[in-house]
Parts: structure tokens; sequence; C-alpha cells
């Protein structure tokens, strides 16, 4: 179906004016301030709504094959459409562990019958599996994904010769989630040894400290420098890590990029009190300077993109004790509603949040035709209504997990539409499930 989206308050590389949009076979075909409707396309009347690119987010864990309990793919990519969320790349360590192209190439052959939104998946690092990385083809992969800190499942790479192997030999984007395992091991230990087994989570910070941050953060960007490889850290949860970045460069020359998201933009070490593990998350929410730092360090284009780290758990598996409980929570489908509050709260403008949540993420990976409003681009659209508030509770949340961290807030604003290649997925709270989303393609590096 086509559409003709009428006097829309488009935000779109950094500007904001009104116009109609006109979509044609998934694709945006035209953009002017008044358009014909020559050939009977649908019209939707948009006047007070903000036209946004959809947003790309570049790591989430839909746990599928594997850890369905948690979440799938078609229930997780419903929630981010919802949301907003219009492309999403997930993560390898689901089960079995996406470490070779066989495996990887499962998942996108469940993505292609069941989500909802657009997608790609990251091919995982492991000590000893170069040669699968070496032979595959990062025009269909958003990028190798190393977890040099353990997190979910079984995948940390603490060979320094297999690193330095992925940095110096596979030339594609790679995605690193940095915390020093030896440094957390000793501050548990030490700390369970004063403490007892049951102790809080407001430890947390203190077990995955800054400085196990930065060791591994620093030490992942060595390897950078060393070999002019090219790397996109995730998750900066410190202060003291945004020293390694550089906001002097544009980020289509950069090498050495970074990312923030939503619970450490939000959050602080004062919200365990309340939330206890179900803001546990890896690396940990830390201390309010830290917070306010990276937030600006988002605004100064230090931190290139926004995301969700998006992991959903049981609320069974959530409701043990802290050193029992993993760390991961939803957030995919209020990711574009937080960041709106803060622009309601006069912290970040428009512009900045689709530049962080769309151009930015399409630029930094290479994507193709995605990520901007423009003519010949795919219809990944979004339309807000800034002026209508969301309240989140048990009866609208759409993770397979059913909770989130934000259960009783109320968001200032609501997602009233949501298009996929221009299919109308998602509108008011009603799902066209038809059509599914498509796979994202990259330029080569």
């Amino acid at each position: 179906m086509n559409y003709l989206i009428k006097n829309a308050t488009v935000v779109n590389e950094n500007e904001i004016f009104n116009s109609d949009i006109l979509i044609e076979n998934g694709i945006i075909a035209k953009i002017e301030r008044n358009i014909d409707n020559k050939n009977n396309a649908t019209e939707i009347n948009a006047e007070g709504l903000h036209l946004l690119p959809g947003a790309i987010d570049d790591q989430v864990h839909f746990r599928e094959p594997g850890l369905t309990h948690k979440g799938e793919i078609y229930t997780e990519a419903k929630a981010a459409v919802a949301g907003g969320v219009t492309s999403f790349m997930e993560m390898p360590n689901t089960n079995p562990l996406a470490v070779t192209i066989e495996e990887l190439e499962k998942k996108y052959k469940r993505a292609s019958e069941c989500s909802l939104a657009n997608y790609s998946f990251f091919l995982g690092a492991t000590n000893n599996n170069l040669e699968e990385l070496l032979k595959a083809d990062y025009s269909k992969i958003c990028g190798v994904k190393i977890f040099m800190g353990s997190s979910t499942g079984d995948m940390l790479v603490d060979d320094i010769k297999a690193l330095e192997n992925v940095f110096s030999k596979v030339n594609a984007l790679i995605a690193t989630h940095c915390e020093d395992d030896p440094m957390i091991k000793e501050n548990q230990k030490r700390i369970v040894a004063e403490y007892g087994e049951d102790i809080e989570t407001y430890f947390h910070p203190i077990i995955r400290s800054e400085e196990a941050c930065y060791k591994s953060s620093s030490y992942a960007v060595s390897l950078a420098k060393k070999f002019n490889s090219r790397l996109h850290i995730l998750h900066i949860s410190t202060a003291k890590e945004l020293s390694l970045f550089s906001n002097k460069i544009p980020l289509k020359e950069k090498r050495i990029t970074a990312e923030a998201c939503i619970h450490h933009l939000w959050f602080s070490d004062e919200d365990y009190k309340t939330k206890g593990n179900f803001i546990k998350w890896n690396p940990a929410v830390k201390t309010t300077y830290d917070r306010a730092k990276i937030f600006e360090a988002v605004l100064n284009d230090t931190i290139d993109v926004i995301a969700t780290d998006h992991a959903p758990h049981t609320l069974e598996e959530k409701n043990q004790t802290y050193l029992k409980a993993p760390s991961g929570g939803p957030l995919v489908q209020h990711s574009i509603l937080a960041m709106l509050d803060f622009y309601h709260d006069k912290k970040i403008s428009l512009e900045k949040i689709v530049q962080k949540m769309s151009h930015n993420v399409a630029d930094l990976f290479r994507i193709n035709n995605r990520g901007y409003i423009r003519e010949g681009y795919a219809a990944d659209l979004v339309l807000a209504n800034l002026n209508n508030p969301t309240t989140v509770n048990k009866q609208n949340l759409l993770y397979k997990c059913a909770w989130s961290p934000f259960e009783g807030h109320t968001f200032k604003s609501s997602i009233e539409k949501t298009f996929v290649n221009g299919h109308l997925v998602f509108d008011n709270g009603k799902f066209d499930e038809s059509m599914f989303g498509e796979r994202l393609m990259f330029k080569a590096t």
C-alpha cells in the first residue's frame, strides 16, 4: 500500500520543518510541502505529530534460539516497532552461540519468518573461531561481537593472541563488551568475604567497577590503534572511559566509536535502593556523576549513538538473590519515549535524538539506504505525539518477560504509527503483521 503523510513536523538531518511525505512501494518517493495525491495513496493527517526516521538499535538480545523463555525474535521485535524502533542488531550469546556462519544464518532465516522490524545479527568471536570470522560476508552482517568481559552466556574472549588476530585480520566493525574479568572476580571475592553471600544489588557497580571497565576499554582501544581496526565500544558506563574517545573528527572518519545506553542515561546507583536487580546490567549502572558525564558526551558527540542493550530475563530469574539474578533488562519498547522525556526536560534537542538513534547508527555501521528521511531511502518512519502521555503498565507491555524497569512511569509522549519498509506495521496500538522486516545490508569497508 502507498501512503501520503500530510502536514507532518519532520525532524531530519538537523532540521525541523513542515512537509508531506509520499511513500510508494516501500520507498520514500517524495518530500515536499504540498504533494498532490495523484495516485490515490492512503492519506494520513499528521498535523500536530512529529515524523522521525525509525530508530536503529545497534545492541539487543532477543534470546532466540535457546533462551526463548525470556524472549523471542517475534515478541521483542513487536515491542520494538511499537516503540518506534524499525531496525535492530542482535547479539550472538544465544544457545547455540552464533559463532559460525551456519548458526548465524539460522537466525537470519528465523527473523525473515517472524520479525516485524528489520534485522541484522552479529557474528560472535571466540578464542578459536578466526576462520569463521574471516570467511563471513560483511556486506550482509553488521559486524563481529567480542565479549572482552563475561556476561550472559559463555563467550569470554581472553586469549591475547586471539584478540590480536581478530583486530588485525578481520575486515569488519568490531563491537566490544569491555569489562576486566579478573578484576571483577577479585572485587566480588573481597566483598563476599566481608559481607557474605546475601549481598544487596548496590554492590554491583563496586564489583563491576569503573576500573574494570576502563582497563578493558583502554586495552580494546590500544588494539584498535595498533591495527587500525574499526572498533565500536558498547554501553559506556563511566566518565573515566570518555577520555578514550574523540569528538574532533566527523563520525564517518572515526575508527573508534562509542555507544551510550538508555539505562546509563536514566538510572544511577541511587536507584538500586528501589529497583534492585531490575536495574542490574553489565556494565553496571554507576554514579550520578557518571550519568551526567555520559549525557554530556552524547551531546558533544564524544559518544556517537544511543541504544538499549535490551536483554530480557523472567521475573523469576530477576527475583533471585543478587549473586544469582542475571544481568539485563527489557528496554526497546520505550527507548524513544525515554529520550523524548529528556527533550521535554530541555536536556536534549529532537534533532540530537534523531542523530544519535537513527542517522549516526546508519553512518557508523554503513547501512544501505536507511536511517534518514530521504527520497529513495526505505520508508522506516515513526509518527510521535509529543503531547499524548504513555503510562507503562503490565497491560501494555509487549515483552515476553512481561516486566519493565519503567513500570508506573508516565512518559510525556506516545508513538502513534510505525512504518517498516513503507508498511504501516503499528497504528495506535494495532499491528498489521502481513509483512515482515528485511535483512539490513551494509556498504563494503
